[in-house]
């Protein structure tokens, strides 16, 4: 990880350690831990527009996210700090083994570089919102499966549920 030398405010180095510590929890699967980062956990994402508030819709993101990436981890590049905030530049990694959005596992891996914006009321962690490539990670993830299959797939991922079917009735034939 790289950093600069800037001296932290107790403030900012309370927020700093709180979001490690998160980072940390997330990579070990230890999503109580991860959940208590915040007092009202509540995820945005901000390429697919989801949002997952509360404990029982991030908790179920973890579930399905490690479900389709077991590997799922990370590789914080660089950190920076705002008046209201944690910025974390980080790679994200894992290997496709489970179902993604009616995207059958595919067995590729995948590195795309993410941002991830730790919002804080004082030091209290209220949102993480992450931006992405999709098309970064879906370039790897779809590496290898046959022309003919992508445009069901991706639909599936869309959110398209004729698509979705039609991508698990081509991964069964």
């Amino acid at each position: 990880m790289s950093k600069d030398d800037t001296p932290r405010t107790e403030l900012q180095a309370r927020r700093e350690r709180l979001v490690l510590d998160h980072f940390a929890d997330e990579t070990r699967q230890d999503f109580d831990a991860v959940l208590g980062t915040f007092p009202h956990p509540h995820y945005e994402l901000v390429p697919s527009g989801e949002v997952h508030d509360g404990i029982a819709q991030v908790r179920q993101y973890y579930i399905d996210t490690r479900r389709a990436f077991p590997d799922q981890r990370h590789e914080i590049i660089q950190l920076r700090h705002a008046d209201d905030s944690v910025i974390v530049e980080f790679w994200l990694l894992g290997t496709h083994k489970g179902p993604l959005k009616g995207l059958p596992p595919t067995g590729n891996s995948f590195r795309c570089r993410m941002n991830a914006f730790f919002i804080f009321e004082g030091d209290r962690l209220v949102c993480e919102r992450v931006y992405f490539d999709t098309l970064t990670m879906l370039r790897q993830l779809l590496a290898g499966v046959p022309a003919e299959q992508v445009g069901a797939l991706v639909g599936g991922l869309l959110g398209q549920p004729a698509a979705a079917r039609a991508a698990a009735e081509t991964a069964t034939a």
